[in-house]
Order: C-alpha cells, then sequence, then structure tokens
C-alpha cells in the first residue's frame, strides 16, 4: 500500500519530477528566514518587504488551489509567507506607533 502511495506521488503532475514540485519547496527558505527573523528587533524590519511577503503569499496561495492540477505544496508555503509577513508587520506596526510607556524611575535611586 505504501508502495503504491509513493509511485502516485512521484508520478503525480506536480511531483518530485516536475518544477512544480520544487520550486514551492526552495520557496520554503523564504518563510524559514522569516521566522528566523522573529527574533530581530522591529525597528530593523521592512514594511515593503513584509507587505511583498504577506501579499503575494495571499495571491499565490490561492492560485495554487485554481490551477489543474491542485499543488498543495505551493498553497502551503504561500500561505505560511502570509501567515509569516503579516505577523512581521504586526510587530513592525506595535513598535512604530503603539510604543510601550516605559515606568518612571522614582528620584533618588
Amino acid at each position: 500500500m505504501a508502495v503504491n502511495k509513493l509511485q502516485a506521488f512521484w508520478s503525480h503532475p506536480a511531483g518530485p519530477k516536475t518544477i512544480h514540485f520544487w520550486a514551492p519547496t526552495f520557496k520554503w527558505g523564504i518563510s524559514i528566514a522569516n521566522v528566523a527573523d522573529f527574533s530581530k528587533p522591529p525597528e530593523v524590519l521592512s514594511y515593503p518587504q513584509q507587505t511583498v511577503v504577506a501579499c503575494s503569499g495571499l495571491i499565490w496561495s490561492r492560485y495554487g488551489m485554481v490551477i489543474t492540477p491542485k499543488n498543495w505544496n505551493l498553497s502551503s508555503v504561500n500561505f505560511a509567507m502570509s501567515v509569516t509577513g503579516l505577523y512581521q508587520l504586526s510587530r513592525k506596526i506595535k513598535h512604530d506607533y503603539f510604543p510601550e510607556k516605559e515606568e518612571a524611575v522614582p528620584e533618588g535611586q
């Protein structure tokens, strides 16, 4: 049974024998890099870059579902890109427009 599933995966029109598999697989590197950037301070994040990551992720994740054959790998990587981009944008907006109030230090300390 596992052999049949492996053969079906290998022969799928969006399987490992095609660019339709490898392009989204390597695109996971962008999402992984964006997750690694979660530890960066928000002041070094870029609005244009994260906007492009978030918007392109939303657009292309939809595209992966309307093409024939459906490309789940393409949709999932782009969904992950949109989520990480939106998270980074929210961090940047929170930092730029909603600064945390600093506690007043009592004099004499």
